[in-house]
């Protein structure tokens, strides 16, 4: 379903299961709902959702996406303004996917995908867990589980996508706070404290687009 196809149906799609972010964001945390929550959420998951159904060859893994996708878009707001990743959105979602793969399983007989699925599930959790058990002031557990959420949606979508996605959030995460502290020469600005859940969402979502691309190059 890749190509203009499946960037259409996620586009359409990720920007309608995307109406409930509002209401996720005000069932799970106390941070302020303005007016410009609604059209961003839906936004990001058109966008989102329509540039990885542009390249994601199975409509489960894009399946898989679309269940993610709201749940993310909520993380990433609340972690941004509370940093906090609330269990009783991470721990929902990360139970869905589970039931999607094993309707996959079910239904097509093939059990390769939802088996990458979980080891991903227990590769990008295991990374995260050492993080926070060596450094746990400088990452929470709801990190942890995210991970594990997002290690589900990227081992589904294949092996490439995985390690990209599972090693761009600490790029993303670096990379713009050291430019800031170089460009306004301010060494504080490496020591501040700033939410990693939005980057996880974002590197997850580069290693979904361009996952295999950058795995030919780094291999090449």
């Amino acid at each position: 379903m890749s190509g203009p196809t499946g960037a259409l149906v996620g586009a359409l799609v990720g920007g309608v299961v995307c109406l409930c972010v509002p209401w996720l964001v005000a069932r799970t945390s106390e941070v302020a709902r303005g007016p410009r929550l609604l059209p961003g959420a839906v936004l990001a998951g058109a966008v989102s959702a329509g540039a990885a159904g542009a390249v994601l060859d199975s409509g489960w893994a894009l399946a898989a996406v679309l269940v993610a996708t709201p749940a993310c878009v909520a993380l990433a707001f609340i972690d941004w303004h509370t940093r906090l990743l609330p269990s009783r959105i991470v721990l929902p979602a990360t139970g869905v996917l589970l039931g999607l793969l094993a309707l996959e399983w079910a239904v097509t007989g093939d059990h390769d995908a939802p088996l990458r699925a979980l080891v991903g599930l227990v590769a990008a959790r295991s990374i995260y867990w050492v993080l926070w058990f060596v450094h746990s002031a400088g990452m929470g557990f709801g990190d942890v589980r995210l991970a594990a959420l997002l290690g589900l949606v990227l081992g589904r979508a294949g092996w490439a996508e995985l390690v990209v996605g599972t090693y761009a959030p600490f790029l993303l995460f670096a990379v713009p706070g050291l430019l800031l502290a170089l460009v306004r020469r301010d060494r504080s600005l490496l020591r501040a404290a700033y939410p990693f859940g939005p980057f996880m969402v974002l590197g997850a979502l580069v290693g979904l687009v361009a996952g295999p691309g950058l795995a030919d190059l780094m291999t090449a």
